[in-house]
């Protein structure tokens, strides 16, 4: 039978989720609102003295070369991110789910990047690519390889999505494994007993039960990927060498704060809430049929 609960008071459930209420319009609600406004607006750096001009400046950005770029340049880097750090964390969380001994201090070890702040991740990698004094650089050209980020567009570009996706494996191994820890053993068992080897047990059994992870986990690295990782592009190439690395979520700040054009970062920061929520309602509408729950 069924027991439902019922509140005495009819303010106390109003009271339950009033923090978080708050909290959302705050720090989300009240932001976005403002930024809607602000990209209707002309402004000078120092705030003095504003016009309104309203589609000017989304007019002026898709005029614009350097932003129109780096909407394909934000595509590329959201995937690559997302896939490898997904992939990876996958095939982590597969091996750790197998371990019995020491399984605690593996499964440690596997979490603790996700402590470490986006701008630190990036310095890491930025210490073991330098070019002159990076450990990596140094064994590369034992093979003929000349390394060098702040010169080469692309290996700058291939930096940040490996800084980016090393920081967010350990999110995405801990909803993996977890999900794998959730199957009921017998089910592999009887995969094994079926003939099944570990590897198609896996494809066969495991991957299509952890799908809700999946599903959930590329939502979150795709808003993960285009907004979280300012910092980690901020501290490694600063968006360079010329734009080569400079996603939206980076334009937003070089041109607001140190451009101080605020009317055109606030555009661009509108553009890109919309493109995330259109990309997340297309998440939902098309690959979620694909997930079984």
């Amino acid at each position: 039978m069924l027991k439902r609960v019922h509140f005495n008071k009819t303010w106390l459930p109003f009271m339950l989720v009033a923090p978080q209420i708050a909290i959302t319009l705050i720090f989300f609600i009240w932001p976005a609102t403002q930024a809607v406004y602000q990209s209707f607006l002309i402004e000078d750096a120092f705030g003095l003295s504003t016009e309104f001009v309203w589609f000017e400046n989304f007019q002026y950005l898709f005029t614009d070369e350097i932003y129109l770029n780096s909407f394909g340049r934000t595509i590329f880097f959201s995937a690559a991110v997302a896939f490898i750090s997904m992939s990876s964390a996958l095939v982590l969380a597969g091996f750790a789910d197998r371990v019995i001994r020491g399984a605690t201090t593996y499964r440690t070890l596997l979490i603790w990047p996700y402590a470490i702040a986006p701008v630190l991740a990036g310095a890491l990698w930025v210490f073991m690519f330098n070019p002159t004094l990076g450990i990596l650089p140094y064994f590369l050209d034992f093979f003929g390889y000349d390394w060098n980020h702040y010169l080469n567009g692309g290996q700058a570009m291939l930096l940040v999505i490996l800084a980016a996706a090393w920081k967010q494996i350990a999110y995405n191994f801990l909803f993996y494994l977890a999900a794998m820890q959730s199957i009921p053993r017998s089910i592999i068992e009887a995969g094994a007993i079926d003939g099944a080897r570990p590897i198609r047990r896996f494809w066969t059994l495991v991957f299509p039960l952890i799908s809700p992870t999946t599903f959930f986990l590329l939502v979150i690295n795709a808003v993960y990927a285009f907004f979280e990782t300012f910092g980690i592009v901020h501290a490694v190439t600063q968006g360079g060498p010329a734009n080569a690395t400079t996603i939206l979520v980076y334009k937003v700040y070089n041109d607001g704060f140190v451009g101080l054009d605020l009317g055109g970062s606030a555009a661009q920061s509108v553009i890109l809430m919309i493109m995330v929520i259109f990309m997340t309602i297309i998440q939902f509408r098309f690959l979620e049929r694909k997930v079984q729950y």
